[in-house]
């Protein structure tokens, strides 16, 4: 099954980059730097197409979520990494840890329609929350096939991380 969401990673996951930035983003510290960049990765992936992103090097696998929020109305756009899966793709609201859930994610709570830009390509699509065992199976998806970061993060809070599947519209 074809997906209409783009595929284009520069870097590799076998770079020797890869390892040392994995290790990292499993500190505290390391959180902190990688959550103080998404601003950064947020223009660099604008201004360069969906091209390159701060994680390029390492090839990981980035979107721009583009949402409406919930109160402001406004569109707000995250950087995130995602996963694949047949035509779908799958984000997760780890926040670092953090006990609280990412601002994005109550965006698609309240309205799932919203915008994703892969490799510079942008599609309208609508996201479903995952409860239960499909939410528990695409969890270990990412703590598997994006980066086992995500083990850490689950282990850093109380709350149910959130974990959204994407489908273009």
């Amino acid at each position: 099954m074809s997906s209409p969401f783009a595929e284009r990673r520069w870097g590799s996951t076998s770079s020797p980059l890869r390892r040392p930035m994995t290790a990292l983003a499993k500190t505290g510290a390391g959180s902190w730097l990688v959550r103080r960049s998404a601003g950064v990765d947020r223009r660099l992936l604008h201004a360069s197409n969906g091209r390159f992103t701060v994680l390029g090097p390492i090839g990981a696998p980035t979107l721009l979520l583009t949402t409406t929020g919930a109160r402001s109305g406004l569109a707000r756009t995250s950087p995130l990494l995602y996963a694949r899966e047949g035509a779908d793709l799958f984000v997760v609201g780890s926040n670092f840890g953090q006990e609280r859930h990412p601002a994005w994610t109550s965006n698609l709570l309240a309205n799932p329609a919203c915008t994703v830009n892969t490799a510079g390509t942008e599609v309208d699509a609508v996201a479903t929350l995952l409860e239960g065992p499909e939410r528990e199976r695409i969890y270990r998806l990412f703590e598997r096939d994006v980066t086992d970061v995500y083990a850490v993060y689950r282990d850093r809070t109380d709350r149910e991380i959130r974990v959204f599947r994407l489908s273009a519209s």
